[in-house]
């Protein structure tokens, strides 16, 4: 089970994001590193837990700005950073490999369509892309409308059948909440698409969640609040891991 810390940019600081609403998120306040300062917050990360991998959601690049490249650059030189910073076509995602990060994803709510999306694994077809199916309460978030209307499962098997491989199911609305994951959605999904690399977002709470979405058929979850409060330890990834 990979647990995956999460670092949210908004201004070059690291903030603390809940149920998705960007406009009210505030500067990061963790136990295990003072202050917001991106790079210093996630070297806190993974030495405290033993990790090597972080994942990053530039949100003003995601909202069309210019986003922080300076700063993913010096995140991408702390360890293996996959990024969310709005990339849909490959000049983008080639901007992002120039920063030295392992993994590009490619976030629904930014993807034009599902054709985008294989194009993409046509342009790039070496490229490590990670899809982000971007919930709300369930909700497939695109500016796609073939893609808003239909429910998640069958929105990831046409993702799927454009080459989507290793995918984060993210649901902003649970992100900070504390009300857990969607286990039951993640069994069916694990269920419909045995090939697929699911990772979750949203809700984890405690080593319980972990292991529930464990069983559930997922591997690895994305991880923040849970680790800056102290409701997850060290030893509690251990024993997961």
């Amino acid at each position: 089970m990979r647990v995956i810390p999460v670092i949210d940019l908004k201004r070059g600081v690291a903030v603390h994001a809940v149920r998705g609403d960007r406009e009210r998120y505030r500067p990061l306040r963790s136990r295990i590193a003072e202050g917001s300062d991106p790079v210093h917050v996630t070297r806190a990360l993974l030495a405290r837990f033993g990790l090597d991998e972080v994942y990053v959601a530039d949100l003003d690049a995601i909202a069309g700005g210019p986003g922080s490249p300076d700063v993913i650059a010096a995140l991408a030189r702390e360890g293996r950073v996959m990024v969310d910073a709005g990339a849909a076509a490959a000049t983008a995602v080639a901007r992002l490999l120039e920063l030295c990060v392992a993994r590009v994803v490619i976030g629904s709510e930014s993807l034009p369509g599902v054709e985008a999306f294989r194009r993409l694994r046509t342009e790039l077809p070496d490229a490590p892309l990670v899809l982000s199916l971007d919930l709300r309460s369930g909700q497939v978030l695109s500016p796609d409308p073939a893609l808003t209307g239909v429910a998640a499962v069958d929105a990831l098997a046409r993702l799927a059948d454009a080459g989507a491989r290793e995918v984060i199911v993210l649901d902003l609305a649970r992100v900070g909440s504390g009300e857990g994951p969607d286990v039951m959605l993640l069994g069916e999904l694990s269920s419909r698409f045995p090939d697929v690399e699911l990772l979750v977002g949203g809700g984890v709470r405690h080593a319980g969640d972990l292991r529930a979405l464990a069983h559930a058929g997922a591997a690895g979850a994305l991880v923040a609040t849970a680790l800056h409060g102290g409701a997850i330890g060290p030893d509690e990834l251990r024993a997961l891991s």
